[in-house]
């Protein structure tokens, strides 16, 4: 079969109107000029793509399958032309990703950084708990996704980028202000921790199983602000990752604690779908999240 692109690109705008006068006028084309494009096309597939029941316009069998190919072909365009794109240095893009909560509070600075280098870039940000960016991800919604190390025994392609530090806080009044703390001193005091399944939870119940410690959990909170709260407010200690607390330690609302072992090192991973083809923003948000944000985000680190 003979077509050209032309003749491609008419057909789709007629079959989406189902109109040869509006398609026209989408193209800034003469009717006759669309018909004989038409005419053309199903010349070359030797089957008709039309069929006009009154005023109305319809698409036969073969019209149907034809604009299946037409989009899929004019998709593939697109990707060849973000590609090429790419190769003439990035001006422009959509990238939708999706962090962990705790990552907010330096994703947006490196979106800051990462837009200033492209300006024609739009971005579609989703904050949300661990549970949801590994729904995300299983049902490829996203197209990269920041977050703690997933589960090993998912598809994924997953690439540490930035130590993610967990540190044992209090309020400022606390009578551990101050002084060296043992693990098994912390069993004696209740702490303000996250739901049962999120990164932090999971890491810090590791943690204090291997070293044989059996901490007393008075509340259960669903933020990491909320914990910073009940802390704050004096209704036990917590343990959130240290780049969530640079505001609250420069105002000396809360204390990070000196506890051996302390604190749990964890790490930060740009996360995505293993064999997912990513677009050029999305790779080259990837490489410079991966270059780039440990230097961006080193001067706000409270450690």
């Amino acid at each position: 079969m003979n077509v050209t692109f032309r003749q491609l690109k008419v057909f789709e705008a007629v079959a989406r109107q189902l109109s040869f006068t509006h398609a026209a006028q989408e193209l800034h084309l003469s009717q006759p000029a669309v018909s004989m494009q038409i005419k053309q096309l199903e010349e070359s597939a030797g089957l008709p793509l039309f069929e006009q029941l009154g005023k109305k316009v319809y698409l036969t069998e073969a019209g149907k399958e034809m604009y299946h190919y037409c989009r899929s072909i004019a998709s593939q365009l697109e990707e060849a032309e973000e590609v090429l794109g790419q190769l003439k240095g990035i001006q422009r893009g959509h990238l939708d990703i999706a962090v962990a909560s705790t990552a907010n509070y330096f994703a947006t600075r490196l979106l800051a950084a990462f837009a200033k280098q492209h300006e024609g870039v739009s971005f579609s940000l989703d904050v949300t708990n661990r549970e949801s960016l590994l729904r995300q991800l299983e049902q490829n919604d996203k197209d990269l996704v920041i977050m703690g190390r997933p589960p090993e025994n998912v598809n994924l392609e997953m690439e540490a980028f930035m130590e993610n530090p967990l540190v044992v806080i209090a309020s400022p009044e606390h009578p551990l202000v101050g002084k060296k703390v043992t693990l098994n001193r912390l069993q004696k005091e209740s702490f303000v921790v996250r739901e049962a399944g999120s990164g932090t939870r999971i890491a810090m119940e590791r943690f204090f199983s291997e070293h044989g410690v059996r901490l007393q959990t008075g509340m259960e909170m669903t933020s990491n602000e909320a914990i910073k709260q009940a802390v704050d407010a004096g209704l036990g200690l917590g343990i959130v990752s240290i780049h969530t607390l640079a505001l609250e330690l420069e105002l000396g609302r809360l204390v990070v604690l000196e506890v051996k072992e302390f604190p749990i090192l964890r790490h930060w991973y740009v996360v995505h779908r293993k064999g997912k083809r990513l677009s050029p923003i999305a790779t080259a948000f990837r490489q410079f999240v991966l270059s780039e944000a440990t230097n961006i985000l080193q001067s706000k680190n409270p450690l």
